[in-house]
C-alpha cells in the first residue's frame, strides 16, 4: 500500500495531473477503473487569491473521487502559501500537490512550473513554508531537471524531504525535452535511492507490463500514468489487475469504449454544460476512438457536433457500423 502522510492509497497506479483534462468527470471516471490516487489539473495560486470564477470552479471534488491530489502552481512563496492554506481549508483533497515541472513558456516565464528546478534552496524554502502553513500532506511534482546540464533531481527532492514534503513524483524528462525523447528512470531510480518519502514515477509507461518494469527497475513506491490514459481507462485497470494477479485483460471492444465515452461526456455536461462539454469532449471522444479502424471520418464529424444528441448519435452508429463489418468478417471466415 502505498501512503503519503496520513493518506492510504490501495494500490500504486496514480492518475497524472494533465492541464485541460483532468477534471472531476475525467477523474472520476478513471477512479471507478480502479486509480489508487486521482490528481487534479494544475490550479493558478493567484487565480485562487483573486477569486477568478473559472479557477475556484476547477476545485470542485467529488467524493466518489477521493483520495485525490490537489496541483496548484504559482511562481512566489507568499502567493502559493495563501493558496495552499484556501485550498486545506476549503476543499476536500486529501494532499496539496506543487507543480514544479510544467515545461509549458507562458507558466515558466512567470517563474513556476519547471523554473523551480534550477533552485534546489528555493524548493526547499517554499515547501517548507506550505507545510508549515497546511494541515494536509504536501508533495511535489517534478521534473528530472530544466536541460541535461541542470539536472538536480536528487538534490531537489532531498529538499522537498528536509522540508516536511510527504512525496515527490517523477517526471524522467527535462523541461527542455518537453514530452519528446524517452524517460530517464535511471534517474527516477537515484532519487529514490536518495530520500525516505514516497517516491511515484512517471514517464514513458504505455502498457501495464511498463509500470510493472519501472517499479521493479526503479525501486519507486507509486507509477504515475498520464497519456497512456486518454481516452483510455481501461489502461488503469488493466494495469492495477496486471499487477495485483499477473493477468493481462483484453482491451475493450468498441462499444465499451463508446458507452464509456458517452457515460464520460454526460459527465462533464453535468459539471460544465452542455455548450462547454460539448467543446471539451471533443478531443476526448478522438482518444476514445485511437487505434479503432475506420475512424478518421469520424473524427472529423466529432469537430461538427454542437450538441449531446448530434454526438452520440454519431458515435453509436459508428460502433454499429464496426460491428456489422465485424460480423460480416466472421462470417466470410
Amino acid at each position: 500500500m502505498l501512503k503519503i502522510g496520513d493518506i492510504e492509497i490501495k494500490n500504486p497506479v496514480v492518475l497524472a495531473p494533465m492541464a485541460g483534462v483532468c477534471n472531476s468527470a475525467f477523474r472520476l471516471t478513471v477512479k471507478e477503473f480502479g486509480a489508487g490516487l486521482v490528481c487534479a489539473e494544475m490550479v493558478s495560486d493567484k487565480g485562487i487569491l483573486f477569486n477568478n470564477e473559472k479557477t475556484l470552479g476547477m476545485l470542485y471534488i467529488d467524493e466518489r473521487e477521493k483520495p485525490l491530489s490537489l496541483q496548484i502552481f504559482g511562481g512566489e512563496k507568499e502567493t502559493l502559501v495563501e493558496a495552499a492554506k484556501f485550498v486545506d481549508k476549503n476543499t476536500n483533497a486529501d494532499i496539496i500537490d506543487i507543480n514544479m515541472g510544467c515545461p509549458v513558456p507562458k507558466i515558466t516565464k512567470c517563474d513556476a512550473g519547471a523554473k523551480w528546478l534550477l533552485d534546489p534552496s528555493k524548493i526547499y524554502d517554499v515547501v517548507a513554508a506550505i507545510v508549515d502553513a497546511v494541515e494536509k500532506p504536501v508533495t511535489v511534482k517534478m521534473r528530472i531537471g530544466w536541460d541535461e546540464n541542470h539536472i538536480y533531481a536528487v538534490e531537489n527532492a532531498q529538499a522537498v524531504e528536509r522540508a516536511g514534503g510527504k512525496a515527490v513524483a517523477v517526471h524522467g524528462r527535462t523541461r527542455v525535452q518537453m514530452y519528446e525523447g524517452k524517460a530517464d528512470w535511471n534517474i527516477i531510480k537515484q532519487v529514490k535511492e536518495a530520500v525516505n518519502i514516497p517516491v511515484i514515477g512517471n514517464g514513458d509507461v504505455q502498457t501495464p507490463q511498463d509500470a510493472k518494469r519501472m517499479l521493479e527497475e526503479t525501486g519507486v513506491d507509486g507509477v504515475m500514468i498520464g497519456r497512456a490514459a486518454l481516452g483510455n481507462p481501461w489502461m488503469i485497470y488493466r494495469t492495477v489487475r496486471y499487477l495485483e494477479t499477473g493477468e493481462l485483460i483484453p482491451e475493450p471492444s468498441v462499444r465499451e469504449k463508446i458507452e464509456v465515452c458517452i457515460l464520460h461526456l454526460d459527465r462533464l455536461i453535468a459539471l460544465k454544460n452542455e455548450h462547454i462539454a460539448i467543446k471539451e469532449m471533443r478531443k476526448h471522444a478522438a482518444w476514445y476512438l485511437k487505434g479503432i479502424r475506420g475512424n478518421a471520418k469520424i473524427r472529423n464529424e466529432i469537430n461538427e457536433c454542437n450538441t449531446r444528441e448530434e454526438l452520440v448519435t454519431l458515435l453509436m452508429n459508428f460502433v454499429e457500423e464496426v460491428e456489422n463489418k465485424q460480423q460480416s468478417n466472421a462470417q466470410a471466415v
